[in-house]
């Protein structure tokens, strides 16, 4: 074990974390302004993949490119699940709730099945097989690509939150959607688009992660799970804190692989967790509001 291999699998995990960061945006974003807990997150995320694949098998797009019209298609979607299915469930038991998207992720991957098929996909990308040394260091170019990609997405969502009108009155209504009522606000319409933008980032990430992984209709549990559990860690409804806890336990995960055995890779994010529950189980970064 050298410290160069070290190096290089911090690295490594450094650059998957835009991907990490990206998907548990959306899922704070949504949980912050709603609260509502969206188990079909990361059947949401197996979809932007799949409609990466079908843009780069048809029209020949590279995801890095066709990652912006995977957001939109998600975020059409996320419309459609808020306004026909979510909306009626706002004020209902948590459990309710729960159960509602567990039904939606169900149909998200049974409808995958269907038309994909349960074999394992990955999109062809134009960087796939590029590197770059940087000393003893190399790399990924896809993975780097992604993260400035992540990076840029992510950027962007901060800039409409906070230095927009909208924005400003996504955070009003998640600080306190009576207030938000009472000051004349459209409640209803900016939960329908706060949850839109929230399947567009995980959208976007799985058109990036899929060049850079496989997937395949059952993939979408595992990254719901890891997009709780950053999330977690992070603190809910903090989107600074999901971000970084992206980057966290993307980086952990990394070393963990190096350390242990790739299998075992998931145990040190857990372990995380559990410490992050221990000791601060707010979270890294919970209580914040942004």
């Amino acid at each position: 074990m050298t410290v160069t291999l070290l190096g290089q699998a911090a690295l490594n995990g450094l650059l998957f974390g835009g991907i990490y960061s990206l998907m548990a945006l959306g899922l704070s974003l949504i949980f912050g302004v709603m609260r509502v807990i969206n188990i079909a997150h990361g059947d949401m995320m197996v979809w932007g993949s799949y409609l990466a694949f079908v843009l780069a098998l048809r029209l020949g797009l590279d995801p890095f490119v066709s990652f912006v019209l995977c957001a939109a298609a998600l975020f059409c979607l996320g419309l459609l699940v808020q306004r026909g299915l979510v909306s009626r469930v706002l004020d209902a038991p948590h459990e309710m709730q729960i159960l509602l998207m567990l039904g939606v992720a169900l149909v998200l991957e049974n409808l995958a099945l269907v038309v994909f098929g349960p074999d394992t996909r990955r999109t062809e990308s134009a960087y796939g097989l590029a590197t770059v040394w940087l000393g003893p260091f190399f790399v990924d170019v896809a993975r780097l690509v992604t993260f400035v990609l992540a990076l840029a997405f992510a950027l962007t969502l901060y800039l409409f939150l906070y230095r927009s009108d909208f924005g400003a009155l996504i955070r009003a209504a998640a600080d306190n959607s009576y207030g938000a009522l009472v000051v004349g606000a459209d409640v209803g319409r900016i939960y329908t688009v706060a949850f839109g933008i929230g399947a567009a980032c995980v959208g976007a990430a799985g058109a990036l992660m899929s060049a850079l992984l496989p997937f395949s209709p059952a993939t979408g549990f595992s990254q719901t799970v890891a997009s709780f559990n950053i999330v977690i860690i992070g603190g809910m409804g903090s989107l600074f804190g999901a971000f970084l806890g992206g980057l966290l336990v993307a980086v952990a995960e990394s070393l963990g692989a190096v350390l242990m055995a790739p299998s075992l890779k998931e145990l040190v994010s857990f372990v995380l967790l559990v410490v992050i529950l221990l000791f601060r189980p707010q979270g890294l970064f919970g209580g914040k509001t942004g």
